[in-house]
């Protein structure tokens, strides 16, 4: 028994061998900006806005959060992201309506780098 406890406790304190690290990057909006958009609207008029501040959580395939994100004031955000599928949880950001919708993503060993776009809605109609 004291042979099982000890490779129990080995097993425990063992830290995964670090390995490549793959680029998640990404900008968070918000929208629709103007209250009935216009036919024509001039270039930027009613695009999304940047979220500045909105929290991301992002967790591994078996669900256990490997990272949590704050976007910079242009609403953009990355991370190093070993591969593997993962989701992505934007939470809650004052003023906003509810929750942008979680995105799953894969991180590919190709080393590609990885583009999201994360949307909120403001609820303006």
């Amino acid at each position: 028994m004291p042979v099982y406890l000890f490779a129990l406790f080995l097993a425990a304190c063992t830290t995964p061998s670090a390995g490549p690290t793959y680029s998640v990057a990404g900008h968070v909006v918000a929208g629709p900006t103007c209250p009935v958009q216009p036919a024509s609207p001039a270039p930027g008029q009613c695009a999304p806005r940047p979220v500045a501040g909105a929290v991301l959580a992002i967790s591994d395939a078996a669900g256990h959060e490997v990272a949590r994100l704050t976007t910079a004031a242009d609403g953009a955000f990355s991370a190093q992201l070993p591969a593997g599928s993962y989701t992505l949880t934007p939470q809650p950001v004052e003023g906003l309506m509810g929750t942008a919708p979680a995105v799953s993503l894969t991180v590919s060993a190709t080393g590609h780098p990885m583009d999201l776009l994360v949307e909120y809605d403001t609820g303006i109609r």
